[in-house]
């Protein structure tokens, strides 16, 4: 039984643990997940830039400026200018390709080119990292020169789905982990009950076997007498409440026919001298009342 108890508690301990070092990694790899991300999409919209700047002297201009990219939403970006341009359709395509190459999380992306006036689409294409996926069309032309900005939406990456489904996923496990951990960390009913009807009590750190008339405590065994074992019984029905002393000797002794005062203080006595084995149980003196079995946790 005292072997239950602490393997009991030590699966406690390992179930603590182990919610904490569940919070500690998925805090750690949301963070880190989280930090990547924004110095990779930092790094994104440069190489947005360099595209635009790319546009620009194809178109003959380099003095002109490329504005600040828009981010329209997580995975989709503007890029406008500050004067008119014109481009040909097969050169966007290459350029766009060539430089989103050092982007290691732009893999699948659609560019759509619109005329700033009306946001109207005058071109479009979409790169898939399957290429037999690309979708290429209108090669070849050359388009007139207008203020135009370049769309660009690229499909989330594998990273960003996986920190989502980490920090949502990781609160149902969370919960699971702490639940197990306070389900095992209250007292087992079924255990309860089995330890009652194989006559077993806790009493602090010792446990009572009434069946056979000891006291267990760290695997150290220690014989009652019946009667011992009678009033100890009495004592752990109603621990930390005092018991009448005519309750006590009319239960122990009245079917013996015979009831001696002296008797009971003698067992008491023997009785609370066995109890020294946990220092926090003590069979204490009511005066002109009765006893009471002080059980401190």
């Amino acid at each position: 039984m005292q072997f239950s108890r602490n393997l009991l508690t030590g699966k406690r301990k390992y179930l603590f643990v182990l919610i904490l070092l569940s919070f500690i990694a998925v805090i750690y790899v949301a963070f880190h997940i989280s930090d990547k991300n924004t110095f990779d999409f930092a790094r994104r919209e440069i190489l947005l830039r360099q595209i635009g700047h790319e546009l620009l002297l194809q178109s003959g201009d380099s003095t002109s400026r490329v504005l600040p990219i828009k981010k329209i939403s997580e995975n989709e970006y503007q890029i406008s200018f500050e004067k008119e341009l014109t481009f040909k359709t097969d050169s966007l395509l290459n350029t766009t390709v060539n430089v989103l190459a050092k982007d290691p999380m732009a893999t699948d992306y659609v560019v759509n080119v619109m005329n700033s006036a009306n946001q109207s689409v005058i071109y479009g294409f979409a790169v898939a990292k399957n290429k037999r996926d690309d979708i290429v069309a209108c090669k070849g032309r050359k388009q007139p020169k207008a203020s135009y900005m370049v769309d660009l939406k690229f499909k989330p990456t594998g990273t960003i789905t996986a920190k989502k489904h980490l920090l949502l996923g990781s609160i149902p496990f969370l919960a699971f982990v702490g639940f197990i951990f306070l389900r095992s960390a209250k007292p087992n009913s079924t255990s309860i009950q089995e330890s009652k009807d194989l006559g077993i009590i806790t009493l602090g750190s010792v446990l009572f076997d009434a069946k056979h008339r000891k006291l267990i405590i760290n695997e150290k065994t220690i014989d009652l007498t019946g009667t011992e074992t009678r009033l100890l019984s009495i004592f752990a029905s109603s621990p930390n409440e005092m018991i009448a002393r005519n309750r006590l000797q009319k239960e122990i002794w009245e079917d013996e026919g015979v009831i001696v005062g002296r008797s009971l203080d003698m067992f008491i006595s023997k009785l609370r001298k066995k109890l020294e084995i946990d220092p926090n149980i003590n069979i204490v003196v009511v005066r002109g009342k009765g006893y009471r079995l002080e059980i401190n946790a």
